[in-house]
């Protein structure tokens, strides 16, 4: 018993010492010890980088307005997981799981990757992708790791029951599976309702690994409208969030809408690239690009530039409709007691 309470004294020691270090770095502590994301090219920041994939951006135009330039994203600056870091409080961007190791991950990883999905086969029609499964399974490793650097199991999982964590994941189930035809078979199986439940039902165990993870604060991404495609799975998204919320009494789900923070309308240049894409809607590189990229809600085909980012990421943390987040936006999920 006593070198038990000596490793958890030890692992509460090292968090206080590590927080008292980041707040001498870059000022004040973030409001929450941690930030973890899960999702596809929306909010991938390099892990696709190295992958046999036609799903990644490490070139110019891409980062063109990011400070360190391309890194991954599709994006030409930051993208909506980087502006909602900063709102946090963060002072760096979150960084990718594929390249990050060490004390830093106590702050949190990306895990996103371009092409994405809930179900292992959506977008492997371009390449290799981190499908959601496997991003979560990278998450066990950190959650090992962070319970190495702790030095106690118990700690962590108290420590990680703080963080927030981010899940933008579905739209490849749409655009690079069910309406892909000549690579996959879901269409031919399912009606669009029946695929929305199918999904839902994957997405809602992967959900409940993530909580068994030690997840408590959880924002959860309604999928981009393609005409009325989507719809019935963001209903049954946000009744799974109500659902969720009533089973776990120690936890809180959020459902933000991205038909509704996201809004196109309200750039002068709303449904035209910035950049000159290819046959797969990527920005082409070494061709002119659009010099008032603020006017612009697209970056390329499917991307949002980062002014369209920053609305939406502003939306989502603290929201101007009722219709934006529930049943409450981000600056209040983080805020609460659990």
């Amino acid at each position: 018993m006593g070198f038990r309470w000596f490793k958890m004294i030890l692992g509460v020691l090292v968090v206080s010492i590590l927080l008292s270090q980041y707040s001498c770095v870059y000022g004040e502590a973030p409001q929450v010890p941690c930030f973890f994301i899960f999702g596809d090219s929306l909010v991938d920041s390099g892990n696709n980088n190295y992958l046999p994939t036609l799903a990644k951006v490490n070139y110019l135009p891409y980062g063109v307005d990011f400070p360190i330039g391309a890194t991954g994203r599709f994006c030409n600056g930051r993208t909506t997981v980087d502006i909602l870091a900063e709102l946090l409080g963060f002072k760096k961007p979150i960084p990718p799981f594929a390249t990050t190791w060490g004390l830093v991950i106590l702050r949190g990883l990306n895990y996103a990757s371009g092409a994405a999905g809930i179900r292992a086969e959506s977008g492997t029609e371009m390449g290799v992708n981190v499908n959601l499964d496997q991003q979560l399974r990278n998450h066990h490793v950190t959650v090992l790791r962070i319970a190495s650097i702790l030095r106690h199991k118990a700690l962590a999982l108290k420590y990680l029951n703080k963080c927030f964590y981010f899940m933008g994941i579905g739209n490849n189930d749409y655009i690079n599976n069910y309406f892909q035809t000549q690579y996959f078979n879901t269409s031919r199986i399912y009606t669009l309702e029946q695929y929305a439940s199918v999904l839902i039902e994957q997405y809602s165990q992967q959900i409940m690994t993530l909580y068994s993870y030690g997840a408590r604060k959880v924002a959860l991404v309604g999928v981009a409208p393609i005409g009325n495609a989507t719809e019935p799975f963001n209903e049954k998204l946000r009744a799974l969030v109500d659902k969720l919320n009533a089973d776990l009494e120690d936890a809180q789900f959020i459902y933000v809408n991205a038909s509704s923070v996201s809004r196109p309308a309200d750039f002068k240049v709303p449904n035209i690239s910035c950049c000159a894409v290819n046959e797969l809607g990527l920005c082409n590189p070494f061709e002119p690009i659009c010099q008032n990229r603020s006017d612009y809600a697209l970056w390329d085909s499917f991307h949002p530039t980062e002014a369209a980012n920053i609305a939406s990421a502003g939306r989502a943390y603290s929201s101007q409709d009722p219709s934006d987040t529930y049943p409450m936006d981000i600056s209040h999920l983080v805020q609460l007691s659990l």
